[in-house]
């Protein structure tokens, strides 16, 4: 059976994990080795050089590849490594770019490949531009669209096929790239929308214990009907990412290919710890204590519609299987209803920003109030975090260019991790109100609130306790454990 014949979910467990031929053992070891013996000059067992090919690095390739469904990766020493080796090979010419894109990727297209190669960049409101200011931006020259969706920290939605099927007619064909970083392959999975890289930073949901720094392009295999700069690209990559030789070590790739073998389990726990905690910011909104929330999975956000279109197809299935059920934190427990899409949204990655209500000291007020998010940059991992982007993942951006993105002092961003949804509801909830008071709300609107302890953070269930338990046999007692669904 090949990769591409296997479910969704079995691949990274399987794919570059073959059981070794000479001592049966399960689980890759990690090969050290920076040189291999050659039989004879030019005769080798594939590998001579370990910057050029090594055994954990080329394992690591084979599963990310089957992770978005590719046939071709490159494994690079961080994020940043891969979006100037694409930079590199891009040279001298002209890209267009969305406009709130990451903020070490604005700085690496603004201060290093302008500079180093003349590279020329327009930069679009990709979520909301129309389709001829986007075929009027490209030039003769315009080699890649570089995507991220969503985007970083304001949860911008772009459609992926929509920009796909635009450049895929347009005369000049250029390259579409998504850095799929926010959602993983688990959400989202744009070769199967139109786009031709696939970025990721492995540091995040990939790898997912916040242990490995370490970044990847996919591509899939070029054909005759693939677009021209395809497999010319390609092959450029492959010889700049061991010319330029920023690879990961063997350890490193071992720790992301474990880490990624439970990608599926994770996401799915990101994704509904992430619904719940927006819900929860939405009744905190209705209090007064919070302007904005912005996650592109609740059904009152603009972006909706687009973020049910982009999410892959076994995330779909997946949400599918909920219907009905009560999922912890979405107040539904005494509602007399289960889970509706529809109508409670759906787990679109574990990224949410809101806006507090207040400024820069109410944030600190907040911040310092909280026990179970550590402050800290980067996301994606099994623990939750909370930042504030104009001072740090951000600040190296002008005070105009924040401003023009909407990133100010009362931004907040939160990383949603595995735990208990209850225990971080109720952390958030206890930071709002000694950061803001909150206001007498009408009541039609429904205010369910967790008032756990600090010291009770990790709820007390039976082992047999699921996540999503069927209506009308669950009771708000049975929602101690927040990983135990359907994962």
């Amino acid at each position: 059976m090949s990769a591409s014949e296997w479910a969704d979910s079995v691949a990274p467990i399987h794919v570059g994990s073959d059981p070794s031929s000479e001592t049966g053992a399960v689980i890759p070891s990690i090969s050290l080795s920076t040189t291999y013996k050659q039989d004879s000059v030019g005769v080798h067992k594939g590998y001579e050089y370990s910057r050029s090919d090594n055994p954990n690095r080329n394992a690591l390739e084979k599963q990310l590849a089957a992770l978005e469904a590719g046939q071709h990766a490159l494994a690079f020493a961080s994020g940043s490594a891969a979006t100037a080796t694409v930079m590199s090979a891009v040279g001298t010419a002209h890209i267009i770019s969305v406009s709130d894109v990451y903020g070490g990727t604005h700085r690496y297209m603004t201060k290093v490949a302008s500079e180093l190669s003349n590279l020329q960049v327009t930069w679009l409101d990709l979520d909301t531009v129309s389709e001829q200011t986007i075929i009027d931006s490209i030039r003769e020259n315009t080699k890649l669209v570089w995507v991220e969706t969503p985007t970083n920290p304001t949860l911008r939605v772009i459609d992926i096929a929509y920009v796909a099927n635009i450049l895929s007619n347009h005369p000049s064909q250029p390259l579409l790239l998504v850095d799929n970083t926010f959602m993983s392959p688990y959400y989202q999975s744009p070769l199967a929308l139109g786009a031709d890289i696939v970025l990721h930073s492995l540091t995040k949901y990939v790898n997912g214990h916040s242990d490995v720094v370490m970044g990847a392009l996919i591509l899939p295999e070029p054909s005759p009907t693939s677009k021209p700069l395809l497999a010319p690209f390609l092959s450029k990559l492959r010889f700049l990412q061991n010319a330029i030789g920023a690879v990961p070590s063997p350890y490193d790739s071992w720790l992301a290919q474990r880490g990624a073998k439970t990608l599926y389990l994770r996401m799915r726990a990101h994704g509904l710890g992430a619904l719940s905690v927006a819900h929860a910011l939405e009744r905190a909104k209705a209090r007064g204590q919070v302007r904005d929330v912005i996650y592109p999975g609740l059904p009152s956000s603009s972006r909706f519609d687009v973020a049910r279109r982009n999410t892959s197809a076994h995330a779909k299935a997946w949400i599918d299987t909920l219907r009905n059920s009560i999922v912890p934190g979405l107040g539904l427990e005494e509602s007399g209803r289960g889970y509706d899409p529809e109508l409670d949204g759906i787990p679109f990655g574990g990224m949410i920003s809101f806006r507090i209500n207040g400024g820069e000291q109410e944030t600190n007020a907040f911040l310092a109030q909280l026990h179970l998010f550590a402050l800290a940059e980067s996301l994606g991992g099994v623990e939750s975090l909370v930042e504030v982007p104009e001072k740090m993942t951000h600040g190296g951006l002008s005070e105009a260019e924040r401003a023009s993105l909407g990133i100010g002092p009362d931004l907040i961003r939160l990383s949603i991790g595995v735990e208990d949804a209850v225990d971080l509801i109720a952390d958030l909830e206890r930071a709002l109100d000694a950061a803001i008071p909150p206001v007498e709300t009408s009541p039609n609107v429904p205010q369910l609130r967790f008032d756990i302890q600090p010291s009770d953070a990790a709820s007390e269930v039976s082992d047999e306790s699921p996540l999503a338990t069927r209506l009308p046999s669950a009771t708000p007692s049975e929602y101690g454990d927040a990983v135990k669904e359907t994962l």
